[in-house]
This record gives C-alpha cells, sequence and structure tokens, in this order.
C-alpha cells in the first residue's frame, strides 16, 4: 500500500474529473433540450459553450468547498451528503443564471429532473469509488505512541473509523526509546499524543527519515507557529509569530462583510425566526427571546440573544449548568431548534451591533471562561477576535469535543485567518444545518438556563 501511497492524489484527481465530467454532461443535455432553444436570442456554438464551462466551474468550486471528493477522509455517507448539497447550491445558481440569459423565469422543472439524475450519478459514483478507494488503500495497521492517559479519547475517535484506521498496539513514552522504533517498524503509521517536546522530535525525525506517516496531535505553540510568517534574515530562516490578533485590514473587511451580509440575510431569516418565535411562545407561553452575558473581543461583556429551547425554571437553583444530551429540561420545540441550529438565529442581531461575527470562536460565559482558564492558561487567547456565530468547533465539533480540542479549532481558525475560510466555514454550516449528523454543540447557560 506504502507504493499506491504516491499515486492516491491522482486517482483522487481522476475520481474527480470523471464526477465534475458526469454532472456537467447531464447539465448539457437539459440546456441543450430544454433551454439553449427557449431564451430571446439563442447562443450560437461558443456561448452554448460558455454557460456549459460555466456550471462546471460553479460544481468545481463547491465540490471543493464541501470536501465532496474526500473519500478516504470522509465516510461515504458524508461524501454523499457533501455532493448532495453542492449540487442544490449549483443547480440553484444555475437556475438563476438561466432566467437572467432568458429575461424570464424559466421552466423550472428541467432543473428538477437535473437535480434528480445529479443525485443518481453522484449516488453511484459514491458507492463504486469507494469500494475502489476501500480495495486499493485498507485500513491503517498504526500504533500510537502516548504521553498520558488522555490518549484513549483519541484512540476511541479514531477506532469509529475502522474503515480507515486500525490501531494495533499502544505504548508509554517511558518506554526505551530504541523498543519505541522498533515497534515504529511493524506499523504502517505511527500517532503521537502529548509526548514532551524533546521526545516528540526525537520520534519525528526518525519517522522522517524511515518515510513513516505521523499522525501528531498539535499542541497550542504548534498551532501559533502553524500562523506565522516565513522571513529571512540574510542566511537564516526565520518564523515571525505576531501574536497580535486580525490585521486592521482583516477586522475591517470582516466588519464590512458581516454587516452587509446581516443585511441580506434578515429578510430570508425573517419568516424562519418569526415561525420559530410562534412555535416557542405556543408551547409553553414563556418568553421567546433570552439574553446572557457573555465575552468576546479583548474580555469585553455583551448579551448574547437566543430562541428560548428549554423551560422557563431550567436553573431555578440559580446553578449554571452546561446542557447535555437527552437533558430533560429541554423542551421539544428547543430539542429541534438546538438540532437545526435555529435558536442562534437572533444573534444576527448581535452581529450587526458589532458584538459578534459571523465567523469566530463561540461567545463563551465569563465564569465558565475563569474556571476553563484556570485548567488551560490559553483559553484566553480565542477574546484577540471577536466571538463568532460559528466557527471550526460548531461544524467539527461534536458531543464528545473536549474544551480543549475546541480551544485548538478556535486558536486555528485565528492563526489561518482569512475571508475565503469565512466563507467556506459558513457554507459548511449550512450542511451541519441540513445534516446535523452526530454533531451536537453543548451550550452554556445563564442563571436562567439556557431558553
Amino acid at each position: 500500500m506504502k507504493k499506491r501511497d504516491k499515486y492516491k492524489r491522482t486517482l483522487h484527481l481522476a475520481s474527480a474529473i470523471v464526477n465534475i465530467s458526469l454532472l456537467t454532461a447531464a447539465f448539457a443535455l437539459v440546456w441543450y433540450l430544454c433551454y439553449s432553444k427557449e431564451i430571446v436570442l439563442p447562443f450560437y456554438r461558443k456561448g452554448n459553450w460558455m454557460v456549459i464551462g460555466i456550471y462546471a466551474v460553479i460544481t468545481i468550486i463547491f465540490n471543493k468547498v464541501y470536501g465532496s471528493y474526500d473519500v478516504g477522509y470522509l465516510k461515504k455517507t458524508e461524501a454523499f451528503y457533501s455532493q448532495i448539497i453542492s449540487v442544490f447550491v449549483v443547480n440553484t445558481i444555475e437556475y438563476c443564471q438561466i432566467s437572467v440569459i432568458g429575461r424570464d423565469f424559466m421552466h423550472f422543472m428541467p432543473i428538477v429532473f437535473l437535480t434528480m439524475l445529479d443525485i443518481i450519478i453522484v449516488l453511484i459514483w459514491t458507492l463504486l469509488y469507494g469500494a475502489l478507494y476501500k480495495k486499493l488503500y485498507p485500513p491503517r495497521k498504526m500504533i500510537i505512541v502516548y504521553g498520558s492517559k488522555n490518549a484513549s479519547n483519541l484512540v476511541m475517535k479514531m477506532c469509529r473509523r475502522e474503515d480507515k484506521y486500525i490501531i494495533a498496539e499502544s505504548i508509554s513514552d517511558d518506554k526505551d526509546f530504541e523498543v519505541i522504533k522498533q515497534k515504529i517498524d511493524e506499523y504502517n503509521g505511527v500517532i503521537m499524543y502529548d509526548l514532551h517536546d524533546t521526545f516528540r522530535n526525537d520520534i519525528l525525525k526518525y519517522c522522517f527519515d524511515t518515510s513513516k506517516r505521523v499522525y501528531l496531535a498539535p499542541k497550542i505553540s504548534d498551532i501559533i507557529i502553524r500562523g506565522a510568517d516565513e522571513i529571512n534574515l540574510f542566511d537564516t530562516p526565520l518564523l515571525l509569530c505576531r501574536n497580535d490578533g486580525l490585521a486592521f485590514e482583516s477586522r475591517v473587511a470582516k466588519r464590512i462583510f458581516d454587516v452587509v451580509f446581516s443585511l441580506i440575510l434578515i429578510p430570508f431569516l425573517a419568516p424562519f425566526m418569526l415561525i420559530a418565535a410562534i412555535a416557542v411562545k405556543m408551547y409553553d407561553k414563556g418568553p421567546v427571546i433570552y439574553k446572557q452575558e457573555r465575552l468576546t473581543i479583548n474580555g469585553k461583556r455583551f448579551l448574547v440573544y437566543k430562541f428560548r429551547s428549554m423551560i422557563t425554571d431550567a436553573e431555578k437553583d440559580g446553578v449554571a449548568r452546561l446542557a447535555c444530551d437527552d437533558d430533560d429540561r429541554i423542551t421539544p420545540v428547543g430539542a429541534f431548534l438546538r438540532k437545526c441550529r435555529l435558536d442562534e438565529l437572533p444573534q444576527i442581531f448581535n452581529i450587526l451591533k458589532g458584538d459578534m461575527s459571523f465567523v469566530g470562536p463561540r461567545p463563551e460565559r465569563p465564569e465558565l471562561a475563569e474556571e476553563y482558564e484556570k485548567e488551560m492558561q490559553e483559553f484566553s487567547f480565542r477574546l484577540t477576535v471577536k466571538a463568532g456565530l460559528t466557527g471550526y468547533a460548531q461544524i467539527m465539533g461534536k458531543y464528545d469535543t473536549t474544551p480543549y480540542d475546541k480551544l485548538k479549532m478556535d486558536l486555528m481558525y485565528i492563526e489561518k485567518f482569512s475571508m475565503l475560510n469565512d466563507i467556506k466555514i459558513i457554507l459548511m454550516t449550512i450542511k451541519t444545518m441540513i445534516f446535523p449528523g452526530s454533531t451536537n454543540e453543548t451550550e452554556n447557560m445563564s442563571g436562567k438556563g439556557k431558553k
């Protein structure tokens, strides 16, 4: 399998080309049969090619955003869901384009037919390519070298992907280094978790020298270094860690995007917010919105808005508690709102006010942030940017995602900030809302509880 690894990207590329070609061919068929002659001024040859080419480009962009071709990294079902989302988005955009070209609302049924055909193509492609990939690249047998018992959480997560990983052995870093090297040689890859720096570097260099694949759980310092700029002082390479949050121009661009996107979204979200508000009110006649003090950039305190998802006296004892799976304080209406993230919609007004951004670390309660900082001194690093409606932790987090792992994801976002990445996270959030899967963010509650 090691020899085949060098061809994995080529295989992915070839498979993606086949997929895109089939989807584009399906659109070309619908375009020529149903639309090309119906527009006011029909195109001749090159114009038709341009329309079809634009469809192919949009398909590539959205499949790239949603990681639709990451078979092997994603489960087959996740790859299928990603492509379905992409198909709906691309076909909706393309229908709007066709209507603009035709100077009228064109017939919608051909796009519906195209979407159904695309779903069939995507399903067949996912099953066939998934089977081929599994045959060519069976699960890797690996060893984990750990420095603390916390590694068991990572092992359990990786064991859920039996199609990709087989952790056959574990060994502590208190063993002799020569013994560990001999063990590493027996496997396809090595996982390193919570090792002290010198020991970790020795193993990393050994694996590099022997071309051994390494999965490394990063430390906070690693994430900070990832955001460094590369500079050269004469003949000495340096890494510059600025450690001052986002640059001024990035903050300005982010704020402009937040305001414009909020104003665009509000009219579209208003019907959903109205329905959610009526449902919350009708269930138990309690308040629709609840406010809770949270932290944002530089430790500034503000009141976050949410649709109430819990009973009105969820914390009548005055003790703040985290919501959990199957929490009996969550109302049936609230459970649905939380699952689809609809309870967060009122925060769009927090974004307009400037307290929050669309993308960033989730705002934390002051008292809980203080508790987290006792265990993780780096927790305050999240406050170098505005709190966000969504982020890496929201699109990747699961029930058992630890606060430390969420912190690392937040810092990865901050250190690698770009507006393009913000847009990608927003699009991935839409996927999470439609296909929640096992993701379940535990939200913090105020003295009156999460409502």
